[in-house]
Parts: C-alpha cells; structure tokens; sequence
C-alpha cells in the first residue's frame, strides 16, 4: 500500500486497519503460484454507534490517546486469525452472508480490535463531524484519477451534498468542468513546455479517450493539441541554440 510517501507492505495471512476517510493505492499481488485473496470488513458510523452504546463505562479506558498513523499493523491473535478463517468459506463457495450473520462478524470485528489495543477506542469511538479536508488540495493531488463525485466527497469528509455546496464557495465552475479545466491545464503545459507526446499526455492527466482529449483541448484553447506539440517542435531548434 502507498499512503503518500509512506510504503507499507502487508504480506499474506497479515492484517491491518485503515482510517474512515483515508485514501490511498493499494497493490494486490499473487503469493507465487498462489492468486491473491483478501478480506476487508467495513465499519460505518452507525455500526459502530450502535456497538458504543452498549458497553459500560467500566468497559472504556482512561486516558488513552489515538493511534496517530493511517495505516495500522495489527498483530496477529486468535480472534482475527479466527474472524477471517469464519469468513472465508463464504468467498470461497461465493455464498454472500446474511445481513445477520454480516452484523455479527462486524461485532466480532470490533471487539478483536480492541482488544488488540486499547487505542482503537478513541479511533473508532470518534463520532465528532469528520474533519474536512481541502478540496482544492485533495483536488490537485489527485485531478488525474477517474473518481466519482460520491467518492471526491467521501475522501474529503463529505455528504455529496456538503461537498457541492462548498465547492461553490470555491469556484464558479461545477466540479466536473473544473476537474477538465485542470487537467487540459497541465496537458497543455506539457505539450507547449515539454514537448511531451500527445499519446503520452492525454491519458496521464486523466483522460481515457484521445478523441474526447483533443475535442475538449480545441474548445478550451481554440487550437488542436497537434498544433501545439507542433509549435514546440518548430522552436526546438531555437532553444538548443539559445
């Protein structure tokens, strides 16, 4: 898994937790011969509302601070190696579970994380409004990736709704038309700059067809992206003698 600059490698029959609203690249490779198989389990915040609700004061403890990283390591203990041998039958035979049985595994999800650690307690028991990250930001960090807008808010903190009401405090063009703007923005920077191949830029910067690139490309900047790359080529000679 890639979080930022951050490499961690989970290897097979390990387990870790990841953060509500965290996103990052995660890369599923076979164990030899072997295909890769995993499980994750999804803990909303009404799950977890409702699991908070019943434990006692007695059973919460004292003075204990969150785990700070995004990418948890959890050690190994018989209630995950149990939790996970339970659930594998039913992706092997591809039998989906009950919404009861489901619930049940999402509780015994719970408890075997707390109690691989009392930390987890704050980590999951936090039920303050999700901190809002900066759109402009997220936005710029990752214009290149095909993600929904349900996605773009959730990675930002968001109901679909809060989102594009903010979004309109930040610009006049809806999210979409400024996620285009952005990356014809930087394809054209690479073609004229550059000198980047057209073949090369469209789809880096997150468009999945050329056709639809250079129809965008035209409309924004009044020019095809050939004319450009063929601007930079004719003044190439020009900059090697500068």
């Amino acid at each position: 898994m890639e979080d930022r600059d951050r490499t961690i490698t989970i290897q097979a029959g390990q387990c870790a937790f990841v953060r509500r609203n965290h996103r990052l690249l995660m890369y599923k490779n076979n164990k030899g011969a072997e295909p890769y198989k995993g499980i994750s389990l999804t803990f909303n915040r009404q799950t977890l509302r409702d699991f908070y609700s019943k434990l006692h004061a007695a059973d919460l403890p004292q003075q204990v601070g969150p785990l700070e990283e995004n990418v948890i390591r959890i050690s190994p203990s018989p209630a995950i190696t149990s939790l996970f041998q339970s659930l594998t039958p039913y992706f092997d035979e591809n039998i989906r579970p009950t919404t009861g049985v489901a619930q049940l595994k999402l509780q015994e999800g719970i408890y075997a994380l707390l109690n691989s650690s009392a930390h987890f307690f704050p980590v999951l028991f936090d039920f303050a409004e999700p901190w809002k990250i900066d759109i402009l930001e997220f936005l710029n960090e990752n214009y290149r990736d095909d993600l929904s807008l349900e996605q773009i808010a959730a990675y930002t903190g968001r109901s679909l709704a809060t989102f594009k009401r903010d979004f309109k405090k930040i610009s006049s063009l809806s999210p979409q038309k400024w996620l285009i703007k952005k990356r014809l923005e930087t394809a054209y920077r690479h073609l004229q700059e550059e000198g980047r191949k057209i073949k090369d830029v469209y789809m880096e910067v997150g468009f999945k067809n050329q056709s639809h690139f250079s129809t965008v490309f035209k409309k924004q900047y009044g020019m095809a992206p050939t004319e450009v790359h063929a601007g930079w080529q004719q003044l190439e000679p020009l900059r090697n003698e500068i």
